[in-house]
């Protein structure tokens, strides 16, 4: 079960089968977290887990079967409160989701620091989006949080996608630009930042988690990183972090634990895991290509295409919460 607390989570078409009943922290929902608005929140849990509609209808996200739970904390159009998303993640907490999906950054604050903890502390994988330029200019919280796994973006053409904030804490990247998803009233929409990268991951994650439900939170990020493929400088570096995520190789290369010393990342047979490639990462014989296309995303047929940008009306207050 993947939690998503963002604006709501319509009941499109390609998403209906996978929609929980939720909660809706602020006035002005559905009641249970399945109505929005906005879009964002729709389109987030579409690249996490549509399930299309057969014939070639609908988009496929990367892990269909997931369960979405819908927490509804930021309202149309406007940033959310920093203590509706500590509650947020306090409800996914309690209700025992396996991942949550935060495509958002906040200001820090007790309450929140406490509510990211204690997800961690009860063995959640927590995926959060590094931000966006220029909007922000340092990797945001809850990405910055130690032990959440930290996401930037990358372009069409593999390489560091300049709306994505870099910085130390960036641990992988997935695909930011001109992402297709799900949006509200049975439409789709096309989106560009860190949020759409966050949720291409939660998606791997859940996959990883599925086919290897015994393995704690640490050890399913760990997976996401040792396999992912290299780019930029040899090594980790702050716009790649470790590199690209390969999904392939996530779900089937022979990844040592956390810590064990001496080992290698086996890849998987026909593929090229990130510890085989050449140091540098461009000239990495198309590995990148593949991880980004392996990942599952495929656009509908038919259907209008929504662009979706976050505007600020005239005289609101100062943000606290962007997505």
């Amino acid at each position: 079960m993947i939690a998503v607390p963002d604006s709501g989570v319509d009941r499109h078409p390609d998403l209906a089968r996978n929609i929980l009943p939720g909660i809706d922290l602020v006035p002005g929902g559905s009641g249970d977290g399945r109505g929005d608005r906005d879009g964002h929140g729709t389109g987030m849990a579409g690249l996490i887990a549509a399930h299309g509609q057969g014939r070639g209808h609908g988009i496929i996200g990367i892990a269909p079967k997931a369960k979405i739970l819908p927490i509804f904390y930021s309202p149309p159009h406007e940033d959310g409160d920093i203590d509706n998303l500590a509650a947020a993640i306090e409800y996914a907490t309690a209700k025992h989701a396996d991942i949550i999906s935060i495509s958002g950054v906040a200001s820090i604050s007790v309450r929140l620091q406490q509510a990211v903890k204690a997800a961690l502390d009860a063995d959640i994988i927590v995926v959060a989006a590094a931000g966006n330029q220029p909007n922000s200019s340092v990797v945001g919280y809850p990405a910055s949080e130690r032990g959440v796994l930290s996401v930037g973006g990358i372009g069409r053409d593999g390489k560091h996608a300049p709306i994505s904030v870099s910085g130390p804490e960036i641990d992988v990247v997935a695909p930011a630009v001109d992402i297709y998803s799900t949006s509200i009233n049975g439409r789709y929409r096309k989106g560009t930042g860190t949020s759409d990268a966050t949720a291409i991951v939660a998606g791997a994650a859940a996959l990883v988690r599925s086919k290897y439900p015994y393995l704690p939170a640490a050890e399913v990020v760990h997976r996401l990183t040792a396999t992912a493929v290299d780019k930029g400088p040899p090594g980790r570096d702050d716009e790649y972090g470790y590199g690209v995520i390969d999904l392939v190789a996530a779900l089937t290369a022979d990844v040592p634990p956390v810590g064990f010393e001496g080992a290698t990342v086996t890849p998987p047979s026909g593929a090229t895991s990130a510890a085989a490639q050449p140091a540098g990462g461009d000239g990495d014989g198309g590995a990148t290509v593949r991880g980004w296309v392996t990942l599952g995303v495929i656009a509908a047929t038919g259907g209008g295409f929504l662009v979706w940008r976050r505007r600020r009306r005239a005289g609101d207050p100062p943000p606290r919460i962007s997505r």
